[in-house]
């Protein structure tokens, strides 16, 4: 009966999980360079079930693992010119005000006070030789990534990517925290495409029916557990010679 209860409880926790990354992609649905973490939960091995403490041989722990869709999202139009996507693999690098250098999908830049194409919120464009100077002038980039302002060239942006995608930690919305001593790798095959952002991969209806699911399966964990806690209550009953 106690196996029972622990199997319909471990059957619900990764569903609580499941709820709040489903709520997070729907909630980022029109972040652009969103890419959609998805979940998922298995029963562990033999192998891996003796690596970890367990009290009695029923007892199977779940593994919940959250991973990043990296799939490329559709481009909308937007025909401004600071907006950038790129068709292909790799992401735009940015330097924080502190320093920090953080890799995103989302080309939704603009050009701070000094005249350096940045990220709203501060985060500067880093482009092949660093940050890019564009000034008040007349930006122009080539599907290679070379920005020109005004016919003369500034700067060129260079997508890159790290060997292992999951070594990346996501810091909400579009932005990956690169760890240190992870060495960042220029992509070769791509295309900057200028008046167009990315949009997130999220599919709004797809993430709907997931939460639905989710949500049935949490709901009939908990009726499965209501149910043998009855059982359990009217076992006592009898045997302590209650009615």
């Amino acid at each position: 009966m106690i196996k029972g209860i622990y199997t319909s409880a471990s059957g619900m926790i990764p569903r609580i999980k499941q709820q709040e990354i489903t709520a997070n992609n729907i909630a980022n649905v029109s972040t652009p360079g969103f890419k959609r973490d998805r979940i998922f939960a298995k029963e562990l091995s033999r192998a891996e079930v003796k690596k970890l403490p367990q009290k009695n041989d029923w007892q199977r722990p779940m593994v919940n693992h959250v991973y990043t869709d990296y799939n490329q999202g559709i481009f909308d139009k937007t025909g401004n010119p600071l907006d950038v996507a790129i068709d292909g693999d790799g992401m735009f690098k940015l330097q924080m005000q502190d320093g920090t250098t953080v890799l995103t999908r989302s080309g939704s830049f603009t050009v701070n006070r000094d005249g350096l194409l940045s990220f709203p919120g501060g985060a500067l464009v880093m482009g092949e030789s660093g940050p890019i100077q564009v000034g008040s002038g007349t930006v122009s980039v080539s599907q290679a990534g070379d920005i020109e302002v005004d016919g003369g060239r500034v700067g060129k942006l260079v997508p890159v990517t790290v060997a292992d995608l999951t070594e990346l930690n996501k810091i909400g919305g579009s932005f990956y925290i690169v760890p240190e001593d992870t060495e960042l790798i220029p992509v070769e095959k791509y295309s900057i495409q200028q008046g167009f952002l990315e949009a997130s991969n999220v599919d709004i209806v797809s993430e709907m029916i997931d939460m639905i699911v989710a949500f049935r399966e949490y709901e009939a964990g908990a009726k499965s557990i209501q149910a043998q806690d009855q059982t359990l209550e009217n076992l006592f009953r009898r045997v302590g010679g209650g009615s």
